[in-house]
């Protein structure tokens, strides 16, 4: 989608896959804030205003499916499209789906397929034309 970028929050605590997945966005135009851990997140989230947020599952102090679920009872941070950028089991994608997350992308993941992936949530967001149902990415969750 030409034109189209937005800001991305990039939560992961391994720091080369953060500089990864900054890298890839960046290129493509997005604007790109990180961190670490889920509590990173929830402590940055609400000044960075992201359009999208992507959350490894493994992570310190505060993982991925619980950073999500914490988001999600949030009002002012509910709306904000989810990813996952994990390594998931199948608990770990049902567990996704009950705290609300929009999309899984599977570790090892092609940086194009990921660009992808964020591109069409940001269009969720805004309410792009390509906007799709949020639910599983189906090319990329384990079966």
């Amino acid at each position: 989608m030409p034109g189209l970028s937005g800001r991305v929050l990039v939560v992961d605590d391994n720091r080369v896959i953060r500089q990864l997945i900054r890298v890839n966005l960046e290129l493509e135009g997005f604007e790109v804030v990180t961190a670490a851990d889920g509590a990173e997140c929830l402590e940055i989230v609400h000044r960075v205003r992201p359009d999208v947020v992507t959350l490894d599952v493994v992570m310190p102090r505060l993982d991925g499916l619980r950073t999500a679920a914490r988001l999600r009872a949030d009002a002012r941070t509910r709306d904000i499209p989810i990813a996952i950028i994990s390594a998931c089991t199948q608990p770990e994608l049902d567990g996704g789906r009950a705290a609300g997350v929009d999309a899984f992308l599977a570790k090892p993941f092609e940086p194009a397929e990921m660009v992808r992936l964020v591109r069409r949530l940001v269009g969720d967001a805004v309410g792009g034309p390509e906007a799709a149902a949020p639910g599983v990415d189906a090319r990329s969750a384990p079966a």
